[in-house]
């Protein structure tokens, strides 16, 4: 059964609004909070009617925070961070925050693709997003490069059904309402995991929701399943019962995340030199927390309002290793390019090699 609209009508909601928001502009307030998206209180919230339409990620940011560097002016980095998991909580807690020379602002988003928007916009100069947001802003010509690269542990997603659910395999989950963040690394996972199962976007009801609205439809029954990754996967397995179907393994070309800096920031050579500097520094940040996971789980936890059990899961299931941006990388996006042409989410194949930059990996120990 297709309960999708046609493919041109179903990019509406992440493609177009990566390329037509052009007036977007990174605010917030002065200080730094992520738990409104992720806390327990939002599964309390009213869940959205259940609808193949897309709900539209905020496309401004819904805090910002401006770190001093060590030495005094400098020309602020402005970076798209991911409320609740994101690299201002890491370098904290690894105690790199305060190290660079320069002054970072923090501009925290709901997810990958609302930062993505804000690089193209010319708002933010380089952003932490999951693998699948590159594919869709490149798909319409954002002026974006993928700089930096992670490769994360296989059970850094989720494919959720809740607690009692009677489903246990993939196939029975067709003609049946999932929710999943439009555009995300969710959105990918989630297609491929269907693919795996010779199911496509159109056997199921895909309800787009961005994650503090995925959480509370996921709660409320109002769909059987929500793809999506830490620390919610490890807030609905602790606090819901909810199970989880299919993580990242065996799913091709899933387990990597990436630095994505606007090519106006990667041609200017200040920013330029600070974005090797940011990366090295964040690298660092992410080998720490791979042998510090409980140390991670505490800093996170105070960044997102949820338990500190609840975020030691997390910590040690969505573990990421820098690697260099390379060939690797660009086949893994460009078989990413493929997946979604070929399912209809983007309107046609294309290149992703200029959309990719070698020139940072020098940031990568």
């Amino acid at each position: 059964m297709i309960t999708t609209p046609p493919h041109l009508r179903r990019i509406t909601g992440a493609l177009a609004a990566l390329v037509l928001t052009a007036g977007l502009a990174a605010c917030g307030s002065s200080s730094h909070s992520s738990s409104s998206s992720v806390t327990a209180s939002n599964a309390a919230a009213s869940a959205p009617a259940a609808s193949s339409s897309s709900s539209a990620a905020p496309t401004t940011a819904t805090t910002t925070q401006t770190v001093a560097g060590t030495q005094a002016g400098g020309k602020p980095l402005i970076v798209g961070d991911q409320a609740g998991t994101g690299a201002q909580a890491l370098l904290e807690a690894a105690g790199l925050l305060h190290k660079l020379p320069f002054p970072v602002k923090f501009a925290d988003f709901t997810s990958g693709p609302p930062i993505l928007q804000a690089l193209n916009a010319g708002s933010l100069d380089i952003g932490g997003v999951g693998n699948a947001p590159p594919v869709f802003a490149a798909a319409g010509g954002d002026n974006i490069k993928i700089v930096g690269a992670l490769r994360n542990s296989t059970r850094g997603a989720g494919l959720l059904v809740p607690k009692g659910s009677s489903v246990t395999s993939i196939s029975q989950l067709k003609g049946k309402k999932i929710a999943v963040a439009q555009g995300s690394s969710a959105d990918y996972h989630l297609l491929a995991t269907l693919t795996q199962a010779g199911l496509t976007p159109h056997d199921v009801q895909l309800v787009y929701l961005q994650p503090a609205q995925g959480l509370a439809a996921f709660t409320s029954g109002s769909v059987a399943a929500w793809d999506i990754w830490p620390p919610f996967v490890e807030q609905a397995e602790v606090q819901k019962g909810a199970k989880n179907i299919a993580d990242g393994q065996n799913i091709v070309n899933a387990n990597y995340s990436y630095e994505v800096a606007s090519k106006t920031a990667v041609s200017d050579p200040v920013l330029s030199k600070e974005i090797t500097q940011y990366l090295a520094v964040l690298n660092k940040a992410h080998v720490w927390a791979n042998t510090h996971a409980a140390q991670w789980a505490k800093t996170w936890a105070a960044a997102t309002g949820l338990p500190q059990p609840i975020m030691a899961r997390a910590a040690a299931d969505d573990t990421e290793t820098p690697v260099p941006v390379n060939g690797t990388i660009t086949a893994a996006e460009q078989s990413l390019v493929g997946a979604f042409s070929k399912a209809g989410l983007i309107p046609k194949s294309y290149s992703f090699a200029p959309y990719v930059s070698t020139a940072f990996n020098g940031a990568v120990q």
